[in-house]
């Protein structure tokens, strides 16, 4: 087939990033993208190289990674899916698969994503959701940490919520919603931009959960936003209790009903 023949194709992953190093290709670590492409190639007879929505870190989880490669593969579109989930380890998995427009791109065309972070609240750690939630021993004031997170929303300058050693040049974001909620022993942070700075969940999850128990002023986000210090804000919260929950596109944001708990 010709080069012209070329479809491009659209993934909607859910992974478990406990043993991966994040979702980018490393040269000595496993990630999510170089064993996508390997089980792709291996598929196909044909090297493949993929994009993804989000480049999830180390240890973080994904419900809905999306990801476009191009390939002359008369395979059906939604074909892949059932293809793909019988080469892939049990901790990777594609639930939809599509043929999508040329021009979709799974990074650029997004328009919004909502991350959760998820904290077990009780005294000793838990053994079931270890994996998918950090722990906090000490109580947490749910109310305070909403109130607080409310600083969030808006266009701003988030530097201050950038990793030490971030290269991005821009660092102003809009945040569209952030809720903080109970849910019996488990408490759970919900944001939702157009996009994230590298660490930038996990340092508001790790200054909230500071808020919650007393050990930072709830006017520790304001601050930051307003100085761009770090100092200002809490501890990085583990990897573990962050997921990639919806990545939008087009107008289908209206249909983003994570937040009516």
């Amino acid at each position: 087939m010709s080069s012209s023949e070329a479809r491009r194709i659209r993934l909607i992953l859910e992974y478990d990033g406990t043993s991966y190093s994040g979702w980018q290709r490393q040269i000595n670590a496993p990630s999510v993208q170089q064993t996508l492409e390997e089980k792709l190639s291996r598929l196909l007879g044909e090297a493949v190289s993929v994009t993804g929505s989000s480049r999830t870190d180390a240890g973080v989880h994904a419900l809905c990674q999306n990801v476009h490669f191009d390939t002359t593969s008369r395979i059906p579109g939604d074909k892949f899916a059932f293809a793909l989930n019988t080469l892939l380890p049990d901790d990777i998995r594609v639930r939809e698969s599509m043929d999508a427009p040329p021009d979709f791109h799974a990074r650029f065309s997004a328009t919004g994503k909502v991350y959760r972070y998820a904290i077990q609240n009780t005294r000793h750690a838990p053994a079931v959701d270890r994996l998918t939630h950090a722990h906090v021993p000490l109580p947490l004031n749910v109310d305070r940490m909403d109130v607080a997170a409310q600083a969030m929303v808006g266009y701003h300058d988030f530097g201050a919520f950038a990793a030490a050693g971030s290269v991005v040049r821009d660092t102003r974001r809009t945040i569209y919603r952030v809720k903080v909620y109970r849910h019996a022993e488990r408490v759970y942070l919900l944001v939702h931009g157009d996009g994230f700075l590298y660490n930038m969940v996990r340092i508001l999850a790790g200054t909230l959960i500071g808020i919650g128990n007393g050990k930072l002023p709830p006017a520790a986000l304001s601050r930051a936003i307003e100085t761009g210090d770090r100092l200002d804000l809490g501890m990085t919260a583990p990897a573990r209790g962050l997921t990639l929950l919806r990545v939008f596109y087009g107008d289908d944001e209206k249909a983003a009903v994570y937040f009516d708990v």
